[in-house]
Parts: C-alpha cells; sequence; structure tokens
C-alpha cells in the first residue's frame, strides 16, 4: 500500500503504534512523558541542570541515497548523525521529534522500516521518539531533533577551551565509513564479501555516547565528532579555540581494512573522509592517559594544540616534513 492510499492520520496512527510498542516502559525517559505523538506538542518533566538540543536535517540524494541503502539502514544513520552531536558534548539524549516528508507514491512499509531503524537506535540508547511531522515531498526529506542532558551539572565537552600545550587524540580508527560509502556506489571495485566491515561501519555507525561521558567525568573538557573529515573538524576546535594544531600524519590510526583495500589512499580517506562518528578530543597528558585506560575503545594521540595562527592545522611526517592534503573534509555548499 501506498502512502497517499493510507492517508496522512492513518499514518500517523501507524507510525505512533510502532514507536509506542518499540518503547521500553522502563526506561526513565519514558516514564517522565507526558504526552507523545498525538498531542500538539511532546511535553515531559525535564532534567535539572543543563540540556541539550541539537538538529538535523537529511535530503534524498544529497545525505543519503536509496539506490545502496536500505530504509532501515537510513533510519539508523540519520538517528546516528544526531546521537553523535549529543556525544560529542558528553551528554545523555532523551527525546527525539522526527519529521518526514515523502512523496505519496511511498510504500507504507518502506515508511515503516525507516522508523524501525530510528526506534531500533533509540531505543538502544535509551531515548524516547516524542513527536514529529509528516508532510507530502516530492522527493524524501528527514529532519531530526534530539533534546538531552548534560552528564554534569555544570560542565559539557565544547570546541572552544582547547588551550596550547595539550594533546589531541581520537578515538577508534579513521576512514571506514567513507571507505564504506566508495564500496556501495562502485567507485572501489573489491572481492566478495571484502570491506564488508567498512559497508557495515557506513550504514550502521555506533556514535560514542559512552565514551563521551567518560570523558567529560575524567577532565577532559574539549570534543567534537568526526564528521565532516578530520582535518575538518579540528579546524573547528582551533576557531573556536583560537588556537592552531599540529598532527602526526604517522599516529593517526587507519583503519587495516582500509588501508588493505585503499592502499595510500587510505590515509586520505582517514584525514578527510568523515562521518566515521569518532570522538577528536584534546587535554594534557595525564588526562590522556587516563581516558585511554578508562576508556572501552582503542584512544590514539595525534597531534598537539599550538600558538599559532587561528585555525591553522599543519600535517607532518615523523621526519617533520609537511604534507598536504587535496580535500579537507565535507562542506555543503562547496560539494558539486
Amino acid at each position: 500500500m501506498k502512502v497517499s492510499e493510507l492517508g496522512e492520520f492513518k499514518l500517523i496512527d501507524l507510525l505512533a503504534e510502532m514507536v509506542s510498542e518499540d518503547q521500553d516502559s522502563d526506561i526513565a525517559s519514558w516514564q517522565r512523558l507526558l504526552t507523545g505523538i498525538g498531542e500538539d506538542v511532546a511535553a515531559w518533566s525535564g532534567d535539572p541542570g543543563i540540556q541539550l538540543a541539537t538538529v538535523d536535517s537529511f535530503i534524498q540524494d544529497v545525505h543519503f541515497s536509496l539506490d545502496i541503502a536500505s530504509w532501515e539502514d537510513i533510519g539508523w544513520r540519520v538517528m546516528a548523525a544526531n546521537l553523535s552531536d549529543i556525544a560529542a558534548m558528553g551528554g545523555y539524549p532523551r527525546y527525539a521529534l522526527v519529521s518526514l516528508a515523502i512523496p505519496g507514491y511511498t510504500e507504507v512499509a518502506d515508511v515503516a522500516l525507516l522508523y524501525k531503524g530510528i526506534t531500533a537506535l533509540a531505543r538502544q540508547n535509551d531515548m524516547v521518539i516524542a513527536g514529529g511531522d509528516t508532510n507530502k515531498s516530492p522527493i524524501v526529506a528527514i529532519n531530526i531533533t534530539v533534546l538531552g542532558s548534560a552528564g554534569r551539572d555544570r560542565f559539557i565537552l565544547t570546541r572552544s577551551t582547547a588551550r596550547p600545550g595539550e594533546l589531541v587524540a581520537v578515538t577508534g580508527d579513521l576512514g571506514s565509513s567513507a571507505a564504506g560509502l566508495k564500496i556501495l556506489t562502485k567507485q572501489r571495485k573489491v572481492a566478495t564479501n571484502a570491506g564488508s566491515d567498512l559497508i557495515a561501519a557506513f550504514l550502521r555507525p555506533n556514535p560514542r555516547l559512552h565514551e563521551g561521558r567518560l570523558l567529560l567525568d575524567h577532565g577532559v573538557r574539549t570534543a567534537i565528532d568526526i564528521s565532516d573529515g578530520l582535518i575538518s573538524d579540528l579546524k573547528r576546535i582551533c576557531e573556536a579555540s583560537r588556537v592552531g594544531a599540529r598532527i602526526m600524519i604517522d599516529q593517526v590510526p587507519v583503519n587495516k581494512s582500509v588501508e588493505a583495500i585503499f592502499g595510500e589512499g587510505s590515509m586520505n580517506l582517514a584525514l578527510s573522509g568523515g562521518e566515521d562518528f569518532e570522538l577528536l578530543f584534546t587535554g594534557d597528558l595525564p588526562t590522556i592517559e587516563r581516558v585511554s585506560e578508562l576508556l572501552p575503545c582503542k584512544v590514539t594521540v595525534i597531534g598537539e594544540i599550538l600558538t599559532a595562527e587561528v585555525g591553522e592545522v599543519t600535517i607532518i611526517n615523523n621526519q617533520g616534513n609537511p604534507s598536504y592534503l587535496e580535500e579537507v573534509g565535507w562542506d555543503h555548499f562547496r560539494q558539486s
């Protein structure tokens, strides 16, 4: 059945039923929800202290393609992008509002799969889909607003607190998502089943929410999630903190599968590919050592914060020689 045959209000009823069935009544956010889908607004009893909010828009054939990803995968990915923003501030996601614009010929079953992906990641992170909107559109457009709270009453992770002399570190490995996209779009031909871990990294990323809260709790004050590329996102920290940075290219942790498949091109994917949703953060040596022992994932020191031209990020190798990139990261208004 197509959405145009079902109608807007029955579609809303269907999605509300899906969300309700998928929620765990033991989740604290669910217990605090006063009104949700079906009312004019969502209402809940909020947490004390700092509140967080983030919103992202996802447009068909700009941010996602139905040719390479299932509806369920798309739902997961769009939610992951929002949750990664919450992770970058050391916060807890609580509620989400989902606005969906779709063509009338869209199959109802496909919309249900989209919401299945959205709610699966929401449930995994103890959050509630509290409301949203539906509209008709010539293409698919998804807008998600996530509301949360800070991990600590007086502190959050920000981009503006990096200081000269601090080290620059990153969680996990880099380049996986960008490599997965290239494989899915046939820009790199691989043997059957080769690169399956990279495809999974692109389609089903897991934001570092737990890691972000541990960073905040153990003395880190500066962080950003790697959504637009390592160098591009480090520039954002430097610009906000009025500092510069130096990256040692030989220390950047590139995913081993990326190295095996892409060879010399793997480093460019790690530095500028984006959407790995790892955390890039700064801190003094004792802080970095402490969180390295506590985090459940690998932590790698890749550089340092400098007193330099604001926003300048230099890349050097082990011999101290400069390296250069053809691309530095994603920019919506500069991409063709």
